[in-house]
């Protein structure tokens, strides 16, 4: 059975696997004041525009995910003829409007098919599922990559999706931003209350960085320490020792960043963080945020993501 695999822009995972692996995109379109980008994770264009606009009016940004029409003419027109069954995975659907969208194709897509398969000379069924994975940005793509392995070992869809929906519940997402003004800008920008002016205002004056966690959809601070490289620091002790303890679920970590990759391979426990994936075995991952995730969360957020039965951080 021929399996394919589709992630939307927010997922950060490099360019070159999403290509090698022939990972299918659905695009968000980025809005800023009269200048709109496609964010199709082309990084030098990220970068660009990064350095051009976001730093400034970022937190202005209007973010449109891919429409209903759009993701339906998507898969007639490809992918129900290159696959006979299609993996969606999107960003947590409590952040996006991406999960609902593809879930409302989907129904038209499973109705229209047939005879576009028929044109092409298939006459068996299709199938698609969408998967929330109930996360963000580098956390997105550990569900990514586990289908990639998933699929190379021959498993067939039934197993492939008890294991992604598994994965949502225990994949944990982690970030350290490094302004909580420009945090606090955007979530206001978006109608989110989450971010008070009054703690923005205290964490800057004090340069207190919250560490965030995101699982299962909900989001929330799980520690908050003085300075953004002490922060980081304690974020990647903290990955680290899940990962030499034997934690992980799946031989996966992810890692992004809003910004060069240069500057993310200097921040404090970077190597010593490689450095424990080598020795256990984990595939470490890392790639420049989408453009989504840094018009959404600032210039320099660190992202960690890695599959593990529960989670304690110890601040």
């Amino acid at each position: 059975m021929r399996i394919g695999l589709v992630v939307d822009s927010a997922c950060d995972l490099p360019s070159h696997y999403l290509q090698e692996h022939a990972i299918s995109l659905l695009p968000i379109a980025v809005r800023i004041g009269d200048t709109t980008l496609v964010d199709r994770r082309d990084e030098a264009a990220t970068l660009e525009f990064l350095h051009a606009h976001v730093a400034e009016r970022g937190h202005e940004a209007q973010t449109t995910p891919f429409p209903v029409q759009e993701i339906h003419d998507l898969f007639l027109q490809r992918l129900v003829i290159d696959y006979d069954h299609v993996f969606c995975m999107t960003i947590a659907r409590s952040r996006s409007g991406i999960y609902d969208n593809a879930t409302q194709a989907s129904y038209a897509i499973l109705n229209d098919y047939r005879p576009v398969r028929a044109a092409a000379g298939y006459d068996t069924p299709f199938a698609l599922r969408v998967i929330d994975t109930q996360n963000l940005f580098a956390a997105q793509g550990v569900a990514a990559v586990e289908a990639v392995r998933l699929r190379a070992a021959g498993e067939g869809p039934p197993k492939i999706r008890a294991r992604l929906e598994h994965l949502a519940l225990h994949t944990h997402g982690y970030m350290v931003p490094p302004d909580l003004y420009y945090l606090r800008n955007r979530a206001r920008a978006k109608g989110d209350r989450s971010v008070s002016l009054l703690s923005a205002a205290l964490g800057s004056a004090l340069d207190i960085k919250p560490v965030l966690h995101c699982n299962r959809g909900e989001t929330g601070p799980v520690a908050k320490i003085k300075g953004y490289e002490p922060a980081v620091r304690r974020l990647f002790e903290h990955v680290a020792a899940r990962v030499e303890a034997g934690d992980l679920l799946t031989p996966t970590l992810c890692v992004s960043y809003g910004g060069e990759l240069s500057a993310l391979r200097l921040l404090p426990g970077y190597e010593a963080l490689r450095e424990a994936c080598a020795a256990r075995g984990v595939e470490w991952f890392e790639s420049v945020m989408s453009l989504t995730g840094m018009v959404n969360v600032g210039k320099g957020a660190v992202v960690v993501g890695f599959a593990a039965e529960g989670q304690k951080f110890e601040g």
